[in-house]
């Protein structure tokens, strides 16, 4: 399992992280700013460099982040938030091994909280501790339109200082890329945007119960998802919500 949970277990630590996570910015405004920031007609490389920053706002733990776009084959970093998240990104490429690489090709986000204590990227690891400050790093599939891939990267000075909260806010921002990337390429406002982050939501949580209630991968509880939509002639949007909102009414039942 790529994802090593066991980031709560040392009790200064935890400490350290909820006093770090008092100074966050609060995410509603980071989404708003981000929204603005597409509304006011914005490149995908500037959106890109703003979700990086974003992300060290927003996500406890981290302190540097990245977007790493695969070009015909090959991960390309497009966005930064600092030389450092370069730096580790450079190493991932060099040595075809990583947490961004493989978050673009899994379906499962890829995080290791502590370097020092063995990493499943040993030779990845060893680099990043000798040449850099980071010592714990998460990646999260970035789904750019129906073709193209990506990962948003996050990288911490602080060993298992990320932790749920941690990846539950930059699979947000991994969502918001996803669609922003795509309304400003097709030229959409920000109310298209709106929209599109709401669905990605809805979608994502569907997937999640049909995943849970069916015992089936994610690409699985997508097609279902699919599939349902296409027999029925009625929006994948639509359908998730419909799944979420059957599943919230058994909960009150």
């Amino acid at each position: 399992m790529p994802n090593r949970d066991d980031t709560t277990d040392n009790d200064d630590t935890t400490d350290n992280a909820a006093a770090s996570s008092a100074s966050l910015a609060d995410p509603a405004k980071v989404f708003g700013g981000l929204a603005d920031i597409v509304y006011q007609g914005s490149t995908p490389g500037e959106i890109y460099a703003a979700i990086s920053i974003a992300a060290t706002l927003m996500v406890p733990g981290c302190h540097h982040a990245s977007v790493m776009l695969r070009d015909n084959g090959t991960a390309v970093t497009v966005a930064a938030s600092d030389s450092i998240a370069r730096t580790v990104d450079k190493l991932e490429q060099a040595l075809t091994e990583g947490p961004c690489l493989d978050a673009i090709t899994e379906e499962t986000p890829q995080i290791d909280p502590d370097l020092l204590t063995g990493s499943q990227w040993p030779r990845l690891a060893a680099r990043v501790i000798t040449e850099t400050p980071v010592r714990g790093v998460m990646g999260f599939r970035l789904l750019v339109g129906q073709h193209k891939m990506g990962a948003l990267n996050l990288f911490s000075d602080t060993p298992r200082a990320f932790d749920t909260v941690s990846a539950e806010r930059a699979i947000l921002l991994a969502a918001f890329a996803g669609v922003a990337a795509h309304a400003v390429a097709n030229g959409e406002d920000a109310q298209t945007l709106q929209r599109g982050l709401a669905s990605n939501r809805e979608i994502g949580k569907a997937i999640g119960l049909l995943m849970a209630h069916h015992d089936i991968a994610e690409a699985q509880a997508f097609d279902l998802l699919r599939r349902i939509s296409q027999e029925a002639n009625i929006k994948l949007a639509d359908i998730a919500t419909r799944v979420v909102q059957h599943h919230n009414a058994s909960l009150n039942e």
